[in-house]
């Protein structure tokens, strides 16, 4: 099992060892001490699981203190591609985000650490799970509208096929960052 860096701190890509035969394979999505070695000192508390069809984007979603999470997320079948924002304030690398392509081939996961907003869209059908560092609370539940123009994220959709992703009610009200950061 390895870990990527990325530009913004604490935020890291996980690539287990996948061992493949005749049968089909094995990986580890989760070791304890593997993932202390590598500097994930992490106590999970919940695990979630969703299905998505090909072009459903979900989030950019977070929970404000004092029920913020950490998840670490993968895909169990299919493609997406994954969106963190940084929303840590004084953080060097505020209000920027990285994306990530997750899928079912290459089993990368993703740790997102607390004080970030998350979500994905989905390249093909997928089944995504996270496995989280506090319980949701239904009180602390906030978000960023996916396409909001300031933070300019490019969600990949026409690459992949998709003329308009299927977003939830709920989602499509969500405030932009500049209303949840007060700028």
């Amino acid at each position: 099992m390895r870990i990527e860096k990325t530009h913004i701190k604490d935020l890291v890509e996980v690539f287990p060892d996948v061992f493949g035969d005749d049968r089909g394979y094995f990986l580890e999505t989760y070791h304890v001490d593997k993932f202390k070695e590598m500097g994930l000192d992490y106590t999970f508390v919940q695990a979630n699981q969703s299905f998505s069809k090909k072009g459903a984007l979900r989030g950019l979603h977070f929970q404000k203190a004092p029920y913020q999470q950490g998840k670490l997320v993968r895909v169990v079948s299919g493609k997406v591609l994954d969106v963190v924002v940084d929303l840590r304030e004084g953080s060097a690398t505020y209000g920027e985000h990285k994306t990530f392509v997750l899928d079912s081939i290459r089993h990368n996961m993703v740790y997102v650490p607390e004080g970030f907003a998350h979500g994905f869209v989905t390249l093909e059908d997928a089944v995504f799970t996270y496995q989280c560092t506090n319980v949701y609370n239904k009180s602390s539940e906030s978000g960023i509208i996916w396409n909001d123009p300031s933070l300019n994220i490019d969600w990949e959709l026409e690459k992949h096929g998709i003329k308009e992703p299927i977003v939830s009610e709920k989602d499509l009200a969500l405030p932009t960052f500049k209303e949840i950061s007060g700028q």
